[in-house]
Protein backbone atom coordinates (compact mmCIF):
# COMPACT_ATOMS: atom_id res chain seq x y z
CA UNK A 1 0.00 0.00 0.00
CA UNK A 2 1.48 3.26 -0.57
CA UNK A 3 0.98 6.36 1.42
CA UNK A 4 -0.31 9.65 -0.60
CA UNK A 5 -2.29 12.57 0.38
CA UNK A 6 -3.82 14.21 3.12
CA UNK A 7 -5.27 11.82 5.78
CA UNK A 8 -6.56 13.35 9.14
CA UNK A 9 -6.19 11.94 12.02
CA UNK A 10 -9.94 12.02 13.16
CA UNK A 11 -11.66 13.69 16.33
CA UNK A 12 -14.07 11.86 17.59
CA UNK A 13 -17.47 14.26 18.35
CA UNK A 14 -19.42 13.57 21.38
CA UNK A 15 -22.47 14.99 22.04
CA UNK A 16 -24.27 16.98 25.64
CA UNK A 17 -24.57 13.30 27.14
CA UNK A 18 -20.62 12.81 26.36
CA UNK A 19 -21.77 10.35 23.65
CA UNK A 20 -20.16 9.31 20.45
CA UNK A 21 -21.90 11.16 17.83
CA UNK A 22 -22.00 9.40 15.21
CA UNK A 23 -24.77 11.60 12.88
CA UNK A 24 -21.93 14.63 13.59
CA UNK A 25 -19.23 12.32 12.38
CA UNK A 26 -20.95 11.52 9.34
CA UNK A 27 -21.49 15.13 8.62
CA UNK A 28 -17.45 15.49 9.37
CA UNK A 29 -16.49 12.99 7.69
CA UNK A 30 -18.35 14.19 4.26
CA UNK A 31 -16.97 17.48 4.07
CA UNK A 32 -13.61 15.99 4.37
CA UNK A 33 -14.20 13.84 1.43
CA UNK A 34 -15.67 17.07 -0.33
CA UNK A 35 -12.38 18.77 0.73
CA UNK A 36 -10.18 15.95 -1.25
CA UNK A 37 -8.53 13.81 1.67
CA UNK A 38 -7.17 10.62 0.71
CA UNK A 39 -7.99 8.15 3.53
CA UNK A 40 -9.05 7.94 7.56
CA UNK A 41 -7.32 7.68 10.93
CA UNK A 42 -9.26 7.23 13.28
CA UNK A 43 -8.16 6.37 16.63
CA UNK A 44 -5.24 8.56 17.39
CA UNK A 45 -4.03 10.75 19.92
CA UNK A 46 -6.51 13.35 18.08
CA UNK A 47 -9.22 11.25 18.25
CA UNK A 48 -9.46 10.32 22.31
CA UNK A 49 -8.60 7.04 22.21
CA UNK A 50 -7.10 7.17 25.46
CA UNK A 51 -10.38 8.00 27.58
CA UNK A 52 -12.64 5.78 25.28
CA UNK A 53 -13.20 2.05 26.59
CA UNK A 54 -12.42 -0.82 23.59
CA UNK A 55 -16.52 -0.94 23.02
CA UNK A 56 -16.33 2.66 21.88
CA UNK A 57 -13.21 2.54 20.14
CA UNK A 58 -14.29 -0.59 18.01
CA UNK A 59 -18.12 1.28 17.41
CA UNK A 60 -15.74 4.33 15.61
CA UNK A 61 -13.72 2.06 13.64
CA UNK A 62 -16.52 0.20 12.33
CA UNK A 63 -18.29 3.25 11.51
CA UNK A 64 -15.70 4.58 9.67
CA UNK A 65 -14.41 1.38 7.98
CA UNK A 66 -18.37 1.00 6.43
CA UNK A 67 -18.09 4.79 5.51
CA UNK A 68 -14.69 4.72 4.00
CA UNK A 69 -14.52 3.67 -0.55
CA UNK A 70 -12.57 1.19 -1.70
CA UNK A 71 -9.79 3.65 -2.89
CA UNK A 72 -9.76 5.32 0.63
CA UNK A 73 -6.61 4.58 2.93
CA UNK A 74 -7.66 3.33 6.12
CA UNK A 75 -5.31 3.08 9.52
CA UNK A 76 -6.37 2.26 12.74
CA UNK A 77 -4.54 3.50 16.01
CA UNK A 78 -4.52 0.56 18.05
CA UNK A 79 -1.86 2.51 20.87
CA UNK A 80 -1.87 1.03 24.39
CA UNK A 81 0.85 1.31 27.36
CA UNK A 82 0.95 -2.63 27.25
CA UNK A 83 2.08 -4.96 24.36
CA UNK A 84 -0.50 -7.64 25.40
CA UNK A 85 -3.32 -4.57 25.04
CA UNK A 86 -1.75 -3.11 21.77
CA UNK A 87 -2.28 -6.57 19.99
CA UNK A 88 -5.57 -7.33 21.07
CA UNK A 89 -6.22 -3.30 20.20
CA UNK A 90 -4.49 -5.34 17.22
CA UNK A 91 -6.51 -8.09 16.26
CA UNK A 92 -9.74 -6.56 16.58
CA UNK A 93 -9.04 -3.86 14.64
CA UNK A 94 -7.63 -6.45 11.38
CA UNK A 95 -11.21 -8.56 12.14
CA UNK A 96 -13.13 -5.18 11.43
CA UNK A 97 -11.36 -4.61 8.12
CA UNK A 98 -8.23 -2.57 8.67
CA UNK A 99 -5.04 -3.89 7.32
CA UNK A 100 -2.47 -0.89 8.83
CA UNK A 101 -1.90 0.28 11.78
CA UNK A 102 -0.01 3.27 13.70
CA UNK A 103 1.71 2.49 16.81
CA UNK A 104 3.03 4.90 19.10
CA UNK A 105 5.66 3.76 21.28
CA UNK A 106 4.05 2.71 24.09
CA UNK A 107 3.03 5.45 27.05
CA UNK A 108 3.94 6.19 30.52
CA UNK A 109 6.25 2.90 30.90
CA UNK A 110 8.91 4.47 28.65
CA UNK A 111 11.01 0.98 26.89
CA UNK A 112 14.12 0.77 26.23
CA UNK A 113 14.73 0.76 22.66
CA UNK A 114 15.41 -2.82 22.69
CA UNK A 115 12.35 -3.33 24.79
CA UNK A 116 10.15 -1.44 21.85
CA UNK A 117 11.89 -3.78 19.50
CA UNK A 118 10.41 -6.62 21.21
CA UNK A 119 7.06 -4.78 21.30
CA UNK A 120 7.10 -3.82 17.61
CA UNK A 121 8.13 -7.03 16.39
CA UNK A 122 5.36 -9.29 18.74
CA UNK A 123 2.67 -6.77 17.05
CA UNK A 124 3.71 -7.81 14.31
CA UNK A 125 4.20 -11.59 14.66
CA UNK A 126 0.80 -11.80 16.24
CA UNK A 127 -1.31 -9.71 13.93
CA UNK A 128 -1.20 -9.79 9.52
CA UNK A 129 -0.78 -5.82 9.41
CA UNK A 130 1.35 -3.64 7.92
CA UNK A 131 2.76 -1.11 10.85
CA UNK A 132 3.33 2.80 10.01
CA UNK A 133 5.61 3.74 13.58
CA UNK A 134 4.88 7.14 15.13
CA UNK A 135 7.97 8.70 16.76
CA UNK A 136 6.31 11.38 19.62
CA UNK A 137 8.81 11.49 21.69
CA UNK A 138 7.75 15.23 22.97
CA UNK A 139 4.35 13.42 24.08
CA UNK A 140 5.60 10.12 24.97
CA UNK A 141 8.88 10.67 26.62
CA UNK A 142 10.88 7.84 24.15
CA UNK A 143 12.32 8.22 20.42
CA UNK A 144 12.63 5.10 17.92
CA UNK A 145 15.99 5.18 17.44
CA UNK A 146 17.67 4.91 14.38
CA UNK A 147 19.23 1.71 15.34
CA UNK A 148 15.46 0.41 16.19
CA UNK A 149 14.28 1.45 12.49
CA UNK A 150 17.34 -0.01 10.86
CA UNK A 151 16.16 -3.60 12.56
CA UNK A 152 12.67 -3.05 11.18
CA UNK A 153 13.10 -1.43 7.47
CA UNK A 154 13.88 -4.40 5.68
CA UNK A 155 10.26 -6.17 6.98
CA UNK A 156 8.48 -5.39 4.30
CA UNK A 157 5.16 -4.69 6.88
CA UNK A 158 7.05 -1.79 8.37
CA UNK A 159 5.47 0.51 6.05
CA UNK A 160 6.48 4.02 6.96
CA UNK A 161 7.22 6.35 10.21
CA UNK A 162 4.52 9.50 11.19
CA UNK A 163 7.33 11.87 12.57
CA UNK A 164 6.22 13.89 14.86
CA UNK A 165 9.34 15.28 16.93
CA UNK A 166 9.62 18.65 15.20
CA UNK A 167 13.15 17.92 14.35
CA UNK A 168 13.65 18.22 10.56
CA UNK A 169 17.04 17.27 10.70
CA UNK A 170 15.36 13.53 11.68
CA UNK A 171 13.15 14.01 8.73
CA UNK A 172 15.85 14.60 6.41
CA UNK A 173 17.71 11.71 7.49
CA UNK A 174 15.12 9.28 7.38
CA UNK A 175 14.51 9.97 3.77
CA UNK A 176 18.18 9.61 3.27
CA UNK A 177 18.48 6.29 5.31
CA UNK A 178 15.18 4.45 4.18
CA UNK A 179 14.43 5.62 1.06
CA UNK A 180 12.03 2.94 -0.53
CA UNK A 181 12.20 0.73 2.48
CA UNK A 182 10.50 3.23 5.20
CA UNK A 183 8.01 5.64 3.66
CA UNK A 184 8.43 9.41 5.73
CA UNK A 185 5.46 10.74 6.70
CA UNK A 186 4.56 13.91 7.48
CA UNK A 187 3.68 14.51 11.24
CA UNK A 188 5.01 17.61 12.47
CA UNK A 189 2.20 20.18 11.06
CA UNK A 190 3.67 23.56 11.31
CA UNK A 191 6.98 22.02 9.23
CA UNK A 192 4.65 20.02 6.85
CA UNK A 193 6.11 21.83 3.83
CA UNK A 194 9.73 21.03 4.80
CA UNK A 195 8.48 17.54 4.76
CA UNK A 196 7.81 17.44 1.66
CA UNK A 197 10.71 18.75 0.38
CA UNK A 198 12.33 15.68 1.68
CA UNK A 199 10.23 12.90 0.48
CA UNK A 200 6.97 12.64 2.50
CA UNK A 201 4.52 11.79 -0.22
CA UNK A 202 1.74 11.51 2.95
CA UNK A 203 0.88 13.71 5.61
CA UNK A 204 -1.01 11.84 8.64
CA UNK A 205 -2.74 15.53 10.23
CA UNK A 206 -4.94 16.44 12.82
CA UNK A 207 -5.29 19.85 11.48
CA UNK A 208 -7.13 18.71 8.72
CA UNK A 209 -10.16 18.05 10.74
CA UNK A 210 -10.47 22.08 10.62
CA UNK A 211 -8.74 23.27 7.73
CA UNK A 212 -8.87 20.11 5.46
CA UNK A 213 -8.96 22.47 1.90
CA UNK A 214 -6.41 24.18 2.94
CA UNK A 215 -4.12 20.96 3.80
CA UNK A 216 -4.94 19.49 0.23
CA UNK A 217 -4.41 22.50 -1.51
CA UNK A 218 -1.11 22.78 0.02
CA UNK A 219 -0.29 18.80 -1.16
CA UNK A 220 -1.78 19.70 -4.26
CA UNK A 221 -0.02 22.55 -4.85
CA UNK A 222 3.59 21.11 -4.02
CA UNK A 223 2.96 18.08 -5.82
CA UNK A 224 1.90 20.31 -9.12
CA UNK A 225 5.72 22.01 -8.80
CA UNK A 226 4.48 25.09 -7.88
CA UNK A 227 6.69 25.86 -5.18
CA UNK A 228 6.32 29.62 -4.82
CA UNK A 229 2.58 29.33 -4.70
CA UNK A 230 3.40 26.03 -1.82
CA UNK A 231 5.70 28.22 -0.05
CA UNK A 232 3.43 31.07 0.17
CA UNK A 233 0.36 28.88 1.53
CA UNK A 234 2.43 27.40 3.91
CA UNK A 235 3.20 30.78 5.20
CA UNK A 236 -1.06 31.34 5.99
CA UNK A 237 -1.29 28.02 7.33
CA UNK A 238 1.63 28.38 9.78
CA UNK A 239 0.19 30.86 12.22
CA UNK A 240 -2.69 28.53 13.26
CA UNK A 241 -0.35 25.40 12.97
CA UNK A 242 1.74 27.14 15.76
CA UNK A 243 -0.63 27.96 18.01
CA UNK A 244 -2.02 24.08 17.77
CA UNK A 245 1.46 23.16 18.65
CA UNK A 246 1.57 25.33 21.56
CA UNK A 247 -0.59 23.47 23.52
CA UNK A 248 -4.77 22.25 23.87
CA UNK A 249 -4.15 20.46 20.54
CA UNK A 250 -7.52 18.21 20.69
CA UNK A 251 -9.43 21.11 22.17
CA UNK A 252 -8.37 23.61 19.43
CA UNK A 253 -9.09 21.15 16.51
CA UNK A 254 -11.87 20.79 18.00
CA UNK A 255 -13.35 24.47 18.09
CA UNK A 256 -11.81 25.42 14.87
CA UNK A 257 -14.60 22.28 13.38
CA UNK A 258 -17.03 24.43 15.20
CA UNK A 259 -15.42 27.42 13.17
CA UNK A 260 -16.18 25.50 10.15
CA UNK A 261 -19.65 24.95 10.83
CA UNK A 262 -19.55 21.06 11.43
CA UNK A 263 -20.09 21.11 15.62
CA UNK A 264 -17.90 17.78 17.35
CA UNK A 265 -18.63 18.77 20.53
CA UNK A 266 -15.99 19.25 23.54
CA UNK A 267 -13.13 17.07 24.56
CA UNK A 268 -13.82 14.43 27.40
CA UNK A 269 -11.47 14.68 30.60
CA UNK A 270 -9.20 15.05 31.71
CA UNK A 271 -8.91 17.74 29.00
CA UNK A 272 -10.49 20.83 29.65
CA UNK A 273 -12.12 23.66 27.30
CA UNK A 274 -10.92 26.38 25.58
CA UNK A 275 -10.11 29.89 27.48
CA UNK A 276 -11.83 32.76 26.18
CA UNK A 277 -8.27 34.33 25.10
CA UNK A 278 -7.63 31.05 23.70
CA UNK A 279 -10.26 31.06 21.56
CA UNK A 280 -9.93 34.15 20.24
CA UNK A 281 -6.30 33.57 19.30
CA UNK A 282 -7.08 30.58 17.22
CA UNK A 283 -10.05 31.89 15.68
CA UNK A 284 -7.54 35.55 14.58
CA UNK A 285 -5.62 32.63 13.11
CA UNK A 286 -8.21 30.83 11.20
CA UNK A 287 -9.41 33.54 9.61
CA UNK A 288 -7.62 33.44 6.86
CA UNK A 289 -8.66 29.63 6.43
CA UNK A 290 -12.23 29.29 7.06
CA UNK A 291 -13.05 31.13 3.16
CA UNK A 292 -10.36 29.10 1.51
Amino acid sequence: MKLTGVMPALVTPFDAQNRIDFNAFEKHLTALRAAGVTGWVPMGSTGEYFSMSNDERDEVLKFVKDFANDDEILIAGTNAPASREVIENTLRAKEIGYDTVLLATPFYTRPTQEELLAHYRAVIDAADVNLVLYNYPPKDGVEISFELMDALADDPRVIGIKESSGILQRAVDIHARYKGRIDLVSGSDDIALDFMFWGADSWICGPANCMAKACVDLDRTFRSGDLVKAKEKMTVLYRAMNILESGKFVQKIKYGCELQGVSVGVCRAPLGELTADEKAEFRAAMEPILNW
